[in-house]
């Protein structure tokens, strides 16, 4: 059915029939149109008509729903909360991960026990993280607002914006670490242990080993958990804001993606909410790009 030619040192499968080659391909080329294609098509097209909330009466209106986007300024609020919480937490999250996995080689008991615990976040669903830090962080029963109160850091995300923002941070950043650290553990375990044991004798510390010998090794799987952690940061942080602050207080946690939503679907503003769609889909895109082309340039493949 297949066979195998070697080029360039690459090994490529050629299909006999062409036909097995597009049922192979057939789920996901449905899921790719179902759940994407379709979607961003009709969000294109409802983001340049303005429409009741029952769908009665739709105008076309050209460019009015971006343009009335850009004024608001609740949505350029919205635009720098983004960038901070996706900066902090894909920062926290490649930083925490990289230390985990490092240590995870100078762990010598219940090493399995280790990699359990670490991986378990990953198996919990986002809403349920989000409900258990929104517990452990609230102010009247959350044991860790209690401790933070009895050594005098007044805590309340309930009120006070940034204690809102850092919760949300470390709940999303708590999640998404197991996410990091499969990746960064693998890439470790692919190096030459003879250089880092090389690097031990000769006096080296375990910061230095890492940052000037394991660093530069992974530095394809780091820009490749950078990319993810921001397409992270943008899209599947939704279900953790709605959990712990639903966009509050004021506004402090309503990243662009969670606005999509309250625009959208409890405001029901159509219109809007399709254009904010379209605009979020460019600037993960833009923002893709520009890691690839800026960011890339520092990654060493030639190991």
């Amino acid at each position: 059915m297949a066979g195998r030619s070697r080029e360039s040192g690459l090994k490529r499968a050629h299909f006999v029939e062409p036909r097995v080659a597009a049922l192979l391909l057939l789920p996901q080329l449905a899921i790719l149109l179902l759940f994407f294609f379709i979607p961003s098509i009709r969000a294109l097209a409802q983001s340049f008509l303005l429409a009741d909330p029952f769908g009665a009466r739709v105008q076309f209106v050209w460019f009015d729903n971006f343009t009335a986007l850009f004024r608001s300024p609740e949505y350029h609020e919205s635009i720098w909360v983004t960038v901070w919480f996706t900066l902090a937490q894909s920062a926290l999250t490649i930083v925490i991960a990289g230390v985990l996995a490092f240590a995870t080689d100078r762990v010598i008991r219940l090493r399995g026990t280790y990699k359990m615990v670490l991986l378990l976040p990953y198996a919990i669903a986002p809403a349920i993280a989000g409900i258990l830090w929104a517990f452990l962080f609230n102010p009247a029963v959350g044991p860790i607002a209690h401790a933070l109160r009895a050594i005098g850091i007044a805590w309340d995300p309930n009120l006070n914006a940034t204690d809102a923002l850092i919760l949300v941070t470390l709940a999303a950043t708590w999640k998404h670490i197991c996410y990091d650290y499969i990746f960064l553990v693998a890439a470790l375990l692919a190096m030459p242990p003879s250089l880092l044991e090389a690097a031990a004798v000769d006096g080296a510390g375990p910061l230095r080993r890492f940052f000037l010998i394991a660093m530069p090794m992974i530095s394809p799987t780091i820009f490749f958990l950078t990319v993810m952690n921001f397409v992270y940061g943008f899209f599947d942080t939704f279900a953790i804001i709605d959990a712990v602050t639903r966009g509050g207080p004021a506004g402090a946690t309503n990243i662009l993606v969670y606005k999509v939503y309250q625009d959208g679907f409890v405001n029901l503003d159509l219109g809007s909410s399709a254009a904010q769609s379209v605009v979020l889909m460019l600037s993960a895109l833009t923002l893709t790009l520009l890691q690839f082309r800026y960011v890339e340039r520092k990654v060493n493949y030639d190991v």
